[in-house]
């Protein structure tokens, strides 16, 4: 059986700020104008790295990842805008089905159908699904977040009583911040509760590569008109810190039967 080799992605430097650091044996290996931090977290293999923005730069980095690194499985962290009205800022999504939402190829083929696969949505493993789960949920109970997360950010943002939902997600090269484009996306693809840049993609290649994923995304906005008010700050003060711990406790309480 092949040694387990885990890549963890995040779509910007902050979204992973510190999980590098995590790493021991750490080593430094440039690709492709990527740095990927190679070692070992809580023991197991590791490949850390920043995919840059759009499904694209996400694209190019999950292939390398996997040909180059022969990584086994992957988690994606980063943030994500609010189409559901259920969700608000700082809770928790975990992607189950990944839709790209400006994939329209009409009328050669149906809308959002990802051409010669035949498919309109990529899904995560069931057994991913409830890991993850598992694993935020310990990181949301009141004591752990509030010792990762100053009240004073936490109060800043309204946030209060984050909660963990498992849901569909869509990506798209596009940072919604209209609420026409949510409404949109609302009647096309009832199912969504979040919109992304990346998710989709990297869930292409894991499918066509047969590797199991994993996208853990935070809210940072209602993807309305607000979207880009205190996005950087969000960034820096709250979801690089959920990221962090949510790596952490993941390889912790690491499942051996995720193989």
């Amino acid at each position: 059986m092949a040694e387990r080799i885990i890549g963890i992605m995040g779509a910007m430097p902050e979204e992973i700020r510190n999980i590098n650091e995590l790493l021991t044996e750490r080593k430094e290996i440039i690709l492709g104008r990527r740095t990927y931090y190679t070692g070992r977290l809580n023991g197991v293999r590791s490949v850390v790295v920043v995919s840059r923005i759009g499904k694209v730069a996400a694209a190019v980095t999950i292939t390398t990842l996997i040909l180059e690194f022969g990584i086994t499985e992957l988690i994606f962290t980063g943030v994500a805008g609010a189409i559901s009205p259920d969700l608000e800022v700082g809770d928790i999504v975990i992607g189950r089905r990944f839709y790209q939402h400006d994939m329209d190829a009409r009328p050669i083929m149906k809308q959002f159908e990802i051409p010669l696969l035949g498919v309109f949505y990529f899904e995560t493993e069931e057994s991913r699904l409830q890991y993850a789960q598992r694993v935020v949920g310990e990181f949301l109970e009141n004591k752990h977040l509030h010792a990762v997360v100053s009240s004073e950010e936490l109060n800043r943002f309204n946030i209060h009583a984050p909660t963990l939902h498992i849901g569909d997600i869509a990506s798209g090269d596009q940072f919604f911040s209209d609420s026409d484009k949510k409404q949109r996306i609302k009647k096309e693809l009832h199912s969504v509760i979040c919109v992304e840049m990346e998710g989709a993609a990297v869930a292409q290649v894991c499918f066509e590569y047969h590797i199991p994923f994993t996208i853990i995304r935070t809210i940072s906005d209602a993807a309305d008109e607000n979207a880009g008010i205190d996005f950087p700050s969000f960034i820096e003060n709250v979801a690089s810190k959920y990221s962090m711990e949510i790596i952490k406790l993941y390889f912790q309480n690491l499942d051996a039967q995720l193989i």
